[in-house]
């Protein structure tokens, strides 16, 4: 080999050695990337922590006594966020929706309607495990349309959710005017409710509103098993029931979307996900929120209206009569307050990460950090207020959530984010061409739920209008 030819070896050689440092230096650089784009960041040096729920518990459950561990694990399982925020006021009109459209079709709805759920919900797992740095909806959109899809979901997911804030102010209104006898303004109530949920969503982590969630949940069974025995006892229905019910699109389908409010809890998954110290966990707690979800539903909706029959209060704790709905409501309101405490902290985490994300403020236990998320707390929980003076139906306001909103993020979204992750593979395989046509139709029941449901409002406005 000539002196000339070495060198030119050489210099080859040195030109690979560089790609290769340069390549490395590139996929470090993007793997540094990927990391700070985290909605928390680097935690280790961080003074308040945010990803620390597991699914058996927490960090400390370790600590625990061995023998106390599977009470403990129990109660620190960040399933029980998933289910206090789901389980609360749309259990409630359920019962109502089968004496709409019958037993039959109500039955089947749940049932169907829950299913979908589940794999909605799995579908936004999926999404969240292909990008982790996804904290909230408008994450999600910011991925699929840039710019303006964060703006679009960004917008619709904080006016979904401070809808739902609003039904559990209105909700706190009637179930004080029912415990008082109407003994004061209903306006007064309501600012009640507003003030004990500000009070409230003040614990800037799902950590610690995880512990009020035990109650909620503990609150709500036994406030429907109260129903459900006075009922049963009573028996204000005479056992009239219907199995299908002769009655108008509009009337029949605002009764659906009722089904579909009570499983809107998808609009918080992004944001749940992110504080769980590991993520993939997160389908164990989704299949046990839809499996306590769909068995409660239907027990509740099928027991309260066979016993109270086609003149069936909404909500469905007002179907008894003399002391029995005050028992009820008292026993009902640590949920009516603190499943509207988690919608209201996913709704105040999404602007807390959206201001201060990549700053370290999040981290700080300082009265600066803290008193930015109480200014975020209280003008959220304003808002709903408002809304739930301007629309003081309970019926009326969960039907107008559900048609504008609930739809698309429990279903029609989901089947988007399913097209987007696959794309270029919807025929690979006959699987995928399935899943290809089940995604599509999900995107489709979203846009006809929204659609419909927006026109059943409007001919019941209408109805109403003319009475």
């Amino acid at each position: 080999m000539t002196l000339g030819e070495t060198k030119k070896e050489l210099d080859v050689t040195c030109r690979n050695k560089i790609s290769g440092d340069e390549e490395s230096s590139f996929e470090a650089k993007s793997l540094k990337s990927k990391e700070s784009d985290e909605p928390f960041g680097d935690e280790s040096e961080s003074e308040i922590k945010y990803k620390i729920m597991t699914w058996c518990g927490n960090e400390y459950v370790a600590k625990l006594p061995r023998q106390t561990n599977g009470t403990s694990q129990w109660l620190l399982m960040p399933g029980k966020v998933m289910i206090a925020e789901t389980i609360s006021l749309g259990i409630l009109s359920l019962p109502s929706v089968l004496a709409e459209i019958g037993m039959v079709g109500g039955v089947i709805l749940i049932l169907g309607l829950g299913a979908l759920a589940t794999y909605t919900g799995y579908v936004i797992g999926q999404f969240k495990m292909a990008y982790p740095q996804v904290h909230n909806m408008a994450d999600a959109g910011m991925i699929m349309l840039g710019p303006m899809g964060r703006e679009i979901f960004g917008i619709a997911q904080i006016l979904f959710i401070v809808f739902i804030m609003g039904s559990h102010i209105l909700t706190f209104s009637i179930m004080m005017n029912t415990l008082t006898s109407h003994a004061t303004c209903t306006i007064a109530f309501g600012v009640a409710g507003l003030v004990v949920s500000l009070l409230c969503s003040l614990p800037r982590t799902l950590h610690k509103v995880s512990y009020m969630a035990v109650a909620s949940f503990v609150s709500i069974i036994a406030a429907v098993l109260i129903t459900m025995i006075g009922v049963g006892v009573e028996r204000p229905g005479h056992n009239i029931i219907q199995a299908t019910v002769n009655t108008s699109f509009p009337k029949a389908f605002l009764a659906t979307t009722h089904i579909v409010f009570a499983y809107a809890g998808h609009v918080g998954f992004f944001t749940f996900i992110s504080e769980m110290k590991q993520p993939k966990e997160y389908t164990k707690a989704l299949y046990l929120l839809q499996g306590a979800n769909v068995s409660m539903y239907l027990m509740v909706a099928v027991v309260i209206y066979r016993y109270a029959g086609v003149d069936v209060s909404s909500p469905a704790l007002g179907s008894t009569s003399g002391i029995l709905p005050k028992l009820a409501y008292g026993v009902a309101m640590p949920s009516i307050v603190i499943a509207g405490v988690i919608n209201g902290h996913v709704a105040a985490k999404y602007c807390y990460v959206r201001l201060f994300r990549g700053t370290g403020k999040m981290g700080q236990r300082t009265w600066g950090s803290f008193a930015r998320w109480a200014v975020i707390v209280t003008l959220l929980w304003s808002m709903a207020w408002v809304i739930a003076e301007a629309i003081p139906v309970f019926n009326d306001l969960l039907g107008l959530i559900s048609a504008l909103f609930a739809s698309w993020f429990t279903y029609g979204l989901s089947g988007v984010f399913w097209l987007f992750l696959n794309y270029g593979r919807y025929r690979d395989s006959k699987r995928t061409l399935a899943l290809t046509a089940l995604n599509f139709l999900v995107f489709l029941l979203g846009l006809f739920i929204v659609s419909s449901g927006s026109f059943s409002r409007e001919r019941r406005c209408v109805e109403e209008q003319g009475d």
